[in-house]
Parts: structure tokens; C-alpha cells; sequence
């Protein structure tokens, strides 16, 4: 089975604790906080492995859970910083966040690493907060939480040369025949319900790799048939080879197959319209193959390159290898996106974005007051309850971010109950 797109769920590691100790060595003056700092947590990083080629194993694994740093210790020893989690892809994975859509990364090559969720540093021990004023402080903090997120993961084939053409045209055959690969094959529509990949060896020993594509359809475009799934893999191949059935055995026309699936190549992705095409008039060893590839040469254009063959005697294969292999030669790889036409050129975009807001109050269905937002819950998270000083210093960072002046304008009066993730508290005047 071929899996293409999957949706996983990624943590990076939580940070270390920080500690809080004190030294009281007999030979060892004005001992003083002695609390380490916590490990970093590890980050969740996605590694290209060049030997898979499909997404299937993260069916089975779907949760992708980084260890957290190790925690402070006594004697200022700092915690063990947690190894990042390598996660393997098949070349051609595009990374996608699920909730803002964005693509995270883009994983081409053998080898190539990008970090999807990062983790969180460690927190602090008490021997950091050391003051003038307070030389002994009771303080440090938690781990701080690593990021989490769902992210889609797509595979789009890295194959030089896209095969293709309506369903039953020949794409598979000819695939068999020039290269190792063993595709399915039968007389009707849709045998080839996910891409076959193979490598093809020209006689003077130039290679490249050439997919079979799941048949097209008129409609793909927007999703009919195996629409989507199939004009995903051709994005990114150099050379378009367009297979033809040149018999007409189906009742169709070839000249209107032929429009029909540039048609919905262009309205998928004008930009497939740069890749260069050959022609391939296959079943030329079929009756009335002849009559029709000379009609099909009057419709279209002059320059249109047209290689006449029968993928199933094999005739006039050598001459169609070498004419691709020229073309992949030629052709430059294609950027997916517009921005990376120029990469020797250093731009500076400068992207107004809303800052977001440190906290937001609601009100729940009991009437309590309900803190949310990412930094102050990244606060709470960092915090150790279990001391008094720690305690104090949440409070006031509160205080600062202003949300005890918001909770008053809300109405909140002395001894009602705010909420911050699953804890309560009670405003106190």
C-alpha cells in the first residue's frame, strides 16, 4: 500500500527542572544557593532517508513524544541536555502545520534535517536568583514546556519523469518494460491506483527515474477520479512524457484526450505548463494507429515533439529513452514556489503581524474568571508551587503583565474564583 499524506502529533522535549540547594561543606565559606540549572528538553527533528519511499510506518506511530532534559542537581551541576529525536522521511516529505497552514519544512535530500517541534530549555536553579538583597533565595523554576504541535505530512515523488495520460493508455506497460519495475497491469480503468517508480538505464549509460502515474480523468483538477492524489506527485518531475493511445481502441480520440489532460495539468498548477513534453503515440502496432497519429499531427502544433511506439512489441523505445534522457539533461530542476526563482539575490521582507495578546479573560459557565493564552500558561508551567517564594514571584509577574488592573475592570471582587488551565485561585484585593 502506498501511503502519500499523513497527520501526526509532535512534542518537543520539557526542559529540566532547576533545583534549589545550598552548600554547607565545613570547609567551604558562605556556602549560598548551590541549586543547577535543568537540562534542555530535546527537539523532534525530521531526517531524510533516502531508502524509504513511503509515508506508510507513521500509520503505526502516529505520536512523536521528545524526552524531556534531565533536572538540576546540588553543587550547581547543571542537567543533562536531552538528544534530539531523529524521525526518518522519504525524500520529497512536505511538512505542513495543521492549524495556521504553513509549511514548516520542505525535505528533499538524502540526509537533510529540519527541526518540527523544538523543546524547551530548562529552568533555572536558585543559585541564578542570587541577589544583594536576597543572597539565599528559595527559588528556581520548572522546565519550560516543549512545542507541540499537528502537523500533515505529504509525499510528493521526486521522480525526473512524470508519466501521464488517461486510464488504459499504456503508461504502466511501457514502465515495465524499460525499467525493473513490476506495476500491475490489466484492461481496465484504474489498475494503477498509486505511483510506481523506476530507474531507467539509456544504452549510453545515462539514468534517470520515471513514475507511472495513476491514470487522469477530465475534472482531476478538482478532484474527480484520482485527481489530487496524482497531480500532487507531478509537481515536482523536470519532463512530462505524455502517453497517447494512438488506436483509438477505447472510442476516444487521442487529439482530445491530449487537450483534455493539458487542460487539467494547467488548471491544477499553471506553472506544470513550463515543464517540456514529449508526445508518446503508443499501440502503433494496432490497426488504424497510423491513420490517426496522422491526423493527430495536422491538430497539433508543428513543434510538438512525437515519438511513435509500441510499448508492448518495444519498437521505437531506444529512440523515445534517448530524446528523454536529452530533456532531464536540459532541464533545470523546477522551485515549487515563485519566491525561489532567484537565490543569489538577498531580500528583506519585512511582515506586519498583530502582536499577540500576553492573556485573554473570559468568563466560564460557573461565573469564574478564565485566564488564557500561551505565555502566562508557559509561566504557570514554570513555576514551582510547592515554595513560598516561587509563589510570591508568579504573583508578581502577574501583576506586571497587568492582569490583576484587566480582572478589576472585568468586575472581579475580593474571593472570586479565577481559573488558569486546571487550577483555581482566589482574587485577592
Amino acid at each position: 500500500m502506498f501511503v502519500d499524506q499523513v497527520k501526526i502529533y509532535v512534542k518537543g522535549g520539557d526542559g529540566g527542572n532547576g533545583m534549589v540547594a545550598f552548600r554547607r561543606e565545613k570547609y567551604v565559606p558562605n556556602g549560598g544557593p548551590a541549586g543547577g540549572d535543568g537540562g534542555n528538553g530535546a527537539n523532534v527533528v525530521f531526517e531524510v532517508e533516502e531508502g524509504l519511499r513511503t509515508l506508510m510506518d507513521f500509520r503505526y506511530q502516529r505520536h512523536f513524544k521528545a524526552p524531556r532534559g534531565e533536572h538540576g542537581m546540588s553543587k550547581n551541576m547543571h542537567g543533562k541536555n536531552a538528544k534530539d529525536m531523529i524521525v526518518k522521511v522519504p525524500p520529497g516529505t512536505v511538512v505542513t502545520d495543521d492549524d495556521t497552514g504553513e509549511v514548516i519544512a520542505d525535505l528533499v535530500e538524502h540526509g537533510q534535517q529540519a527541526v518540527i517541534a523544538r523543546g524547551g530549555r530548562g529552568g533555572r536553579g536558585n543559585s541564578r536568583f542570587a541577589t544583594p538583597a536576597n543572597p539565599a533565595p528559595e527559588i528556581s523554576e520548572n522546565g519550560e514546556p516543549g512545542i507541540e504541535r499537528n502537523v500533515t505530512l505529504e509525499l510528493k515523488l521526486l521522480a525526473d519523469v512524470g508519466l501521464v495520460g488517461f486510464p488504459s493508455v499504456g503508461k504502466s506497460t511501457l514502465l515495465s518494460v524499460v525499467t525493473a519495475a513490476k506495476p500491475k497491469i490489466a484492461a481496465y480503468h484504474f489498475t494503477t491506483l498509486v505511483p510506481n517508480l523506476g530507474m531507467v538505464e539509456t544504452e549510453d549509460g545515462r539514468s534517470f527515474v520515471m513514475a507511472d502515474l495513476p491514470g487522469l480523468i477530465e475534472g482531476a483538477h478538482e478532484g474527480t477520479g484520482l485527481g489530487h492524489q496524482f497531480l500532487r506527485h507531478i509537481e515536482r518531475t523536470r519532463v512530462i512524457v505524455h502517453v497517447l493511445d494512438m488506436s483509438g481502441m477505447e472510442g476516444r480520440d487521442p487529439y482530445e484526450d491530449y487537450v483534455t489532460i493539458n487542460n487539467e495539468l494547467k488548471e491544477y498548477n499553471l506553472r506544470l505548463t513550463e515543464r517540456p513534453e514529449i508526445i508518446v503515440a503508443n499501440k502503433m502496432d494496432m490497426p488504424e494507429a497510423e491513420e490517426n497519429l496522422v491526423e493527430f499531427k495536422k491538430k497539433v502544433d508543428e513543434n510538438a515533439v512525437i515519438f511513435p511506439i509500441s510499448a508492448l512489441t518495444r519498437s521505437g523505445l531506444r529512440d523515445l529513452l534517448f530524446a528523454i534522457a536529452d530533456k532531464v539533461d536540459e532541464t533545470p530542476e523546477f522551485p515549487l514556489d515563485h519566491e525561489e526563482e532567484d537565490l543569489s539575490v538577498n531580500r528583506v521582507m519585512y511582515r506586519h503581524e498583530k502582536q499577540a495578546a500576553e492573556f485573554v479573560i473570559s468568563r466560564g459557565p460557573d461565573g469564574a474568571f478564565e485566564l488564557t493564552g500561551s505565555k502566562i500558561e508557559k509561566l504557570f508551567k514554570m513555576t514551582d508551587f510547592t515554595r513560598e517564594a516561587s509563589i510570591h514571584r508568579f504573583a508578581r509577574q502577574l501583576r506586571s503583565m497587568g492582569v490583576d488592573e484587566a480582572l478589576r475592570e472585568r468586575g472581579a471582587e475580593n474571593g472570586d474564583v479565577v481559573r488558569l488551565l486546571d487550577y483555581e485561585f482566589e482574587f485577592v484585593e
